[in-house]
Protein backbone atom coordinates (compact mmCIF):
# COMPACT_ATOMS: atom_id res chain seq x y z
CA UNK A 1 0.00 0.00 0.00
CA UNK A 2 2.58 2.40 1.21
CA UNK A 3 4.63 1.13 -2.25
CA UNK A 4 1.79 2.21 -4.32
CA UNK A 5 1.50 5.82 -2.67
CA UNK A 6 5.07 6.56 -3.23
CA UNK A 7 4.88 5.14 -6.48
CA UNK A 8 2.17 7.29 -7.41
CA UNK A 9 3.85 10.66 -6.08
CA UNK A 10 6.47 9.53 -7.78
CA UNK A 11 4.93 9.85 -11.11
CA UNK A 12 3.11 13.07 -9.98
CA UNK A 13 6.56 14.95 -9.16
CA UNK A 14 8.03 13.03 -12.86
CA UNK A 15 4.59 14.46 -14.50
CA UNK A 16 5.18 18.33 -12.96
CA UNK A 17 8.62 18.22 -13.57
CA UNK A 18 8.04 17.32 -17.26
CA UNK A 19 4.90 20.19 -17.31
CA UNK A 20 7.78 22.23 -15.90
CA UNK A 21 10.35 21.87 -18.28
CA UNK A 22 7.76 21.70 -21.68
CA UNK A 23 5.92 24.92 -20.17
CA UNK A 24 9.42 26.62 -20.14
CA UNK A 25 10.17 25.57 -23.89
CA UNK A 26 5.80 26.59 -24.55
CA UNK A 27 6.37 30.32 -23.37
CA UNK A 28 9.69 30.77 -25.16
CA UNK A 29 8.18 29.67 -28.41
CA UNK A 30 4.81 32.42 -27.62
CA UNK A 31 7.04 35.14 -26.51
CA UNK A 32 6.59 36.95 -29.65
CA UNK A 33 2.86 36.72 -29.88
CA UNK A 34 3.22 37.59 -25.96
CA UNK A 35 5.30 40.84 -26.52
CA UNK A 36 2.59 42.07 -29.49
CA UNK A 37 -0.47 41.22 -27.43
CA UNK A 38 1.27 43.21 -24.53
CA UNK A 39 1.97 46.40 -26.98
CA UNK A 40 -1.23 46.00 -28.84
CA UNK A 41 -3.12 46.03 -24.68
CA UNK A 42 -1.24 49.15 -23.59
CA UNK A 43 -2.21 51.55 -26.79
CA UNK A 44 -5.78 49.75 -26.39
CA UNK A 45 -6.12 50.23 -22.97
CA UNK A 46 -4.33 53.44 -22.92
CA UNK A 47 -6.69 57.08 -23.89
CA UNK A 48 -8.96 57.41 -21.43
CA UNK A 49 -9.57 59.73 -18.30
CA UNK A 50 -6.94 58.12 -15.33
CA UNK A 51 -10.16 56.94 -13.80
CA UNK A 52 -11.22 54.51 -16.34
CA UNK A 53 -8.26 53.01 -17.89
CA UNK A 54 -8.32 50.07 -14.78
CA UNK A 55 -11.83 49.29 -14.84
CA UNK A 56 -11.32 48.97 -18.66
CA UNK A 57 -8.29 46.92 -18.65
CA UNK A 58 -10.18 44.71 -16.00
CA UNK A 59 -13.11 44.09 -18.57
CA UNK A 60 -10.39 43.34 -21.41
CA UNK A 61 -8.67 41.31 -18.95
CA UNK A 62 -12.39 39.32 -17.96
CA UNK A 63 -12.54 38.81 -21.56
CA UNK A 64 -9.12 37.40 -22.30
CA UNK A 65 -9.96 34.97 -19.78
CA UNK A 66 -13.59 33.78 -21.46
CA UNK A 67 -11.92 33.66 -24.50
CA UNK A 68 -9.59 31.18 -23.30
CA UNK A 69 -12.04 28.80 -21.51
CA UNK A 70 -13.50 28.86 -25.55
CA UNK A 71 -10.88 28.38 -26.84
CA UNK A 72 -9.02 25.29 -24.67
CA UNK A 73 -11.16 22.81 -24.78
CA UNK A 74 -11.48 22.77 -28.59
CA UNK A 75 -7.51 22.93 -28.97
CA UNK A 76 -7.60 19.68 -26.90
CA UNK A 77 -10.36 18.05 -28.17
CA UNK A 78 -8.47 18.54 -32.06
CA UNK A 79 -5.35 17.32 -30.11
CA UNK A 80 -7.08 14.08 -29.14
CA UNK A 81 -9.07 13.60 -32.31
CA UNK A 82 -7.64 15.65 -35.37
CA UNK A 83 -3.62 16.60 -34.69
CA UNK A 84 -3.30 17.28 -37.77
CA UNK A 85 -5.58 20.05 -37.51
CA UNK A 86 -3.17 21.70 -34.76
CA UNK A 87 -0.54 22.10 -37.43
CA UNK A 88 -2.70 23.31 -40.33
CA UNK A 89 -4.20 25.86 -37.70
CA UNK A 90 -0.42 26.99 -37.08
CA UNK A 91 0.24 27.12 -40.09
CA UNK A 92 -2.45 29.82 -41.35
CA UNK A 93 -2.11 31.27 -37.73
CA UNK A 94 1.74 31.69 -39.10
CA UNK A 95 0.37 33.12 -42.22
CA UNK A 96 -2.29 36.05 -40.60
CA UNK A 97 0.95 36.78 -38.02
CA UNK A 98 3.06 37.54 -40.51
CA UNK A 99 0.48 39.28 -42.69
CA UNK A 100 0.12 41.60 -39.42
CA UNK A 101 3.40 41.75 -38.83
CA UNK A 102 4.03 43.15 -42.60
CA UNK A 103 0.77 45.07 -42.56
CA UNK A 104 3.01 47.27 -39.37
CA UNK A 105 6.12 48.07 -41.95
CA UNK A 106 4.45 48.48 -45.00
CA UNK A 107 2.00 51.55 -42.69
CA UNK A 108 5.23 52.43 -41.54
CA UNK A 109 6.58 52.90 -44.85
CA UNK A 110 3.81 54.17 -46.72
CA UNK A 111 1.69 56.17 -43.80
CA UNK A 112 -1.75 56.04 -43.58
CA UNK A 113 -4.34 58.00 -42.24
CA UNK A 114 -6.17 56.79 -39.36
CA UNK A 115 -9.03 58.25 -36.71
CA UNK A 116 -8.06 58.47 -32.81
CA UNK A 117 -10.79 59.45 -31.10
CA UNK A 118 -8.49 60.95 -27.29
CA UNK A 119 -11.47 60.53 -24.86
CA UNK A 120 -12.40 63.84 -22.87
CA UNK A 121 -14.52 63.98 -19.64
CA UNK A 122 -15.48 68.13 -20.64
CA UNK A 123 -16.26 67.10 -24.26
CA UNK A 124 -18.47 63.62 -23.61
CA UNK A 125 -21.40 62.63 -21.74
CA UNK A 126 -20.99 59.86 -19.25
CA UNK A 127 -22.97 57.44 -21.19
CA UNK A 128 -21.29 58.60 -24.46
CA UNK A 129 -18.13 57.59 -22.63
CA UNK A 130 -19.39 54.27 -21.40
CA UNK A 131 -20.44 53.42 -24.90
CA UNK A 132 -17.07 54.59 -26.49
CA UNK A 133 -15.53 52.20 -23.98
CA UNK A 134 -17.34 49.35 -24.51
CA UNK A 135 -16.37 49.44 -28.70
CA UNK A 136 -13.04 50.03 -27.62
CA UNK A 137 -12.86 46.56 -24.79
CA UNK A 138 -15.11 44.68 -27.38
CA UNK A 139 -12.43 45.15 -30.23
CA UNK A 140 -9.56 44.46 -27.78
CA UNK A 141 -11.19 41.27 -26.77
CA UNK A 142 -11.67 40.66 -30.35
CA UNK A 143 -8.05 41.25 -30.71
CA UNK A 144 -7.41 39.43 -27.65
CA UNK A 145 -8.99 36.18 -29.11
CA UNK A 146 -6.81 36.01 -32.21
CA UNK A 147 -3.95 35.99 -30.67
CA UNK A 148 -4.72 33.91 -27.80
CA UNK A 149 -5.36 31.56 -30.82
CA UNK A 150 -2.42 31.35 -31.40
CA UNK A 151 -0.79 31.33 -28.17
CA UNK A 152 -2.90 28.22 -27.57
CA UNK A 153 -1.78 26.40 -30.70
CA UNK A 154 2.13 27.90 -30.77
CA UNK A 155 2.32 26.40 -26.91
CA UNK A 156 -0.03 23.27 -27.22
CA UNK A 157 2.67 22.32 -31.18
CA UNK A 158 5.73 22.26 -28.59
CA UNK A 159 3.73 19.56 -26.30
CA UNK A 160 1.32 17.18 -29.70
CA UNK A 161 3.72 14.47 -29.04
CA UNK A 162 2.83 14.31 -24.97
CA UNK A 163 0.39 12.23 -23.14
CA UNK A 164 -3.26 14.53 -23.08
CA UNK A 165 -2.48 15.45 -19.71
CA UNK A 166 0.50 16.78 -19.79
CA UNK A 167 -0.92 18.40 -23.03
CA UNK A 168 -3.52 20.40 -20.99
CA UNK A 169 -1.73 21.37 -18.14
CA UNK A 170 1.24 22.97 -20.05
CA UNK A 171 -0.76 24.90 -22.31
CA UNK A 172 -3.67 25.86 -19.21
CA UNK A 173 -0.48 26.82 -17.33
CA UNK A 174 0.86 28.51 -20.57
CA UNK A 175 -2.14 30.71 -21.17
CA UNK A 176 -2.85 31.56 -17.42
CA UNK A 177 0.91 33.33 -17.58
CA UNK A 178 0.29 34.91 -20.34
CA UNK A 179 -3.47 36.57 -19.55
CA UNK A 180 -1.92 37.88 -16.01
CA UNK A 181 1.29 38.78 -17.19
CA UNK A 182 0.47 40.52 -20.30
CA UNK A 183 -2.48 42.17 -18.50
CA UNK A 184 -0.09 43.11 -15.09
CA UNK A 185 2.23 44.77 -17.47
CA UNK A 186 -0.32 46.49 -19.36
CA UNK A 187 -1.62 48.22 -15.78
CA UNK A 188 1.85 49.01 -15.04
CA UNK A 189 2.37 50.64 -18.70
CA UNK A 190 -0.73 52.42 -18.74
CA UNK A 191 -0.74 54.40 -14.85
CA UNK A 192 3.35 55.56 -16.05
CA UNK A 193 2.24 59.34 -16.61
CA UNK A 194 -0.33 59.46 -13.24
CA UNK A 195 3.10 57.69 -11.11
CA UNK A 196 4.64 60.67 -13.14
CA UNK A 197 2.08 63.08 -12.12
CA UNK A 198 2.08 62.16 -8.34
CA UNK A 199 5.56 62.55 -8.24
CA UNK A 200 5.77 66.34 -10.12
CA UNK A 201 3.56 66.58 -7.13
CA UNK A 202 5.63 65.70 -3.74
CA UNK A 203 8.37 68.11 -5.76
CA UNK A 204 5.85 70.96 -4.67
CA UNK A 205 6.91 73.08 -8.19
CA UNK A 206 10.77 72.59 -7.11
CA UNK A 207 13.49 71.06 -9.55
CA UNK A 208 14.08 68.46 -7.84
CA UNK A 209 14.59 64.48 -8.31
CA UNK A 210 11.14 64.18 -7.55
CA UNK A 211 10.13 66.44 -10.46
CA UNK A 212 12.45 64.79 -12.83
CA UNK A 213 11.07 61.59 -12.01
CA UNK A 214 7.98 62.35 -12.56
CA UNK A 215 8.79 64.32 -15.81
CA UNK A 216 10.72 61.38 -17.31
CA UNK A 217 7.78 58.75 -16.64
CA UNK A 218 5.52 61.25 -18.35
CA UNK A 219 7.53 61.69 -21.33
CA UNK A 220 8.39 57.87 -21.06
CA UNK A 221 4.79 56.75 -21.53
CA UNK A 222 4.26 57.08 -25.50
CA UNK A 223 7.63 55.75 -26.15
CA UNK A 224 7.26 52.62 -24.40
CA UNK A 225 4.29 51.95 -26.65
CA UNK A 226 6.23 52.86 -29.53
CA UNK A 227 8.70 50.78 -28.70
CA UNK A 228 6.76 47.77 -27.64
CA UNK A 229 5.20 48.21 -31.06
CA UNK A 230 8.34 47.85 -32.94
CA UNK A 231 9.57 45.06 -30.57
CA UNK A 232 6.16 43.04 -31.58
CA UNK A 233 6.52 43.56 -35.11
CA UNK A 234 9.71 42.31 -34.99
CA UNK A 235 8.52 39.29 -32.51
CA UNK A 236 5.21 38.78 -34.70
CA UNK A 237 7.93 37.90 -38.01
CA UNK A 238 10.47 35.50 -36.44
CA UNK A 239 7.54 33.26 -34.68
CA UNK A 240 5.65 33.27 -38.05
CA UNK A 241 9.27 32.58 -39.41
CA UNK A 242 9.60 30.15 -37.13
CA UNK A 243 6.35 28.59 -37.56
CA UNK A 244 7.03 27.75 -41.52
CA UNK A 245 10.46 26.63 -41.05
CA UNK A 246 9.69 24.12 -38.65
CA UNK A 247 6.34 22.91 -40.05
CA UNK A 248 6.39 23.53 -43.66
CA UNK A 249 9.11 20.95 -45.48
CA UNK A 250 9.63 22.96 -48.46
CA UNK A 251 10.53 26.09 -46.48
CA UNK A 252 12.78 24.13 -44.22
CA UNK A 253 14.78 22.60 -46.83
CA UNK A 254 15.82 26.07 -48.61
CA UNK A 255 16.66 27.00 -45.22
CA UNK A 256 19.10 23.90 -44.25
CA UNK A 257 20.14 23.65 -47.99
CA UNK A 258 20.36 27.64 -49.17
CA UNK A 259 20.85 29.49 -46.23
CA UNK A 260 22.79 27.45 -44.06
CA UNK A 261 25.28 30.11 -43.21
CA UNK A 262 22.57 32.42 -42.40
CA UNK A 263 22.21 32.51 -38.54
CA UNK A 264 18.22 30.95 -37.62
CA UNK A 265 16.83 33.93 -36.11
CA UNK A 266 17.14 35.66 -39.26
CA UNK A 267 16.27 33.33 -41.56
CA UNK A 268 12.97 33.21 -39.72
CA UNK A 269 12.77 36.86 -40.00
CA UNK A 270 13.51 36.82 -43.42
CA UNK A 271 10.80 33.84 -44.00
CA UNK A 272 8.63 35.97 -42.29
CA UNK A 273 8.68 39.22 -44.02
CA UNK A 274 8.69 37.67 -47.18
CA UNK A 275 5.71 35.43 -46.73
CA UNK A 276 4.24 38.07 -44.83
CA UNK A 277 4.48 40.68 -47.53
CA UNK A 278 2.62 38.54 -50.34
CA UNK A 279 0.09 37.84 -47.94
CA UNK A 280 -0.34 41.77 -47.33
CA UNK A 281 -0.17 42.08 -51.75
CA UNK A 282 -2.85 38.84 -52.06
CA UNK A 283 -5.52 40.58 -49.40
CA UNK A 284 -4.92 44.25 -50.53
CA UNK A 285 -5.23 42.78 -54.33
CA UNK A 286 -8.81 41.05 -53.72
CA UNK A 287 -9.33 44.06 -51.68
CA UNK A 288 -8.90 46.51 -54.91
CA UNK A 289 -10.99 44.40 -57.56
CA UNK A 290 -13.84 43.36 -55.25
CA UNK A 291 -14.07 47.40 -54.05
CA UNK A 292 -13.85 47.33 -58.19
CA UNK A 293 -16.65 44.91 -58.86
CA UNK A 294 -18.70 46.96 -55.94
CA UNK A 295 -18.84 50.09 -58.40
Amino acid sequence: MATGFFALLDDIAALMDDVAVMGKIATKKTAGILGDDLAVNAEKASGFISSREIPVLWAITKGSFLNKLIILPIAFLLSAFLPWAVTLILILGGVYLAYEGAEKIYELIVPHHHETVIVEETELTKEEVLALEKTKIRSAIITDFILSIEIVIIALGTVLDKPLLTQIMVVSVVAIIATIGVYGIVALIVRMDDLGVRFIKLSKDKKNISYYIGTFLIKALPMVIRALGIIGTIALLLVAGGIFVHYIDFFHHVSEDLLSSVPSILKEFIFGLVIGFVALFVLNSFKFIWKKIKK
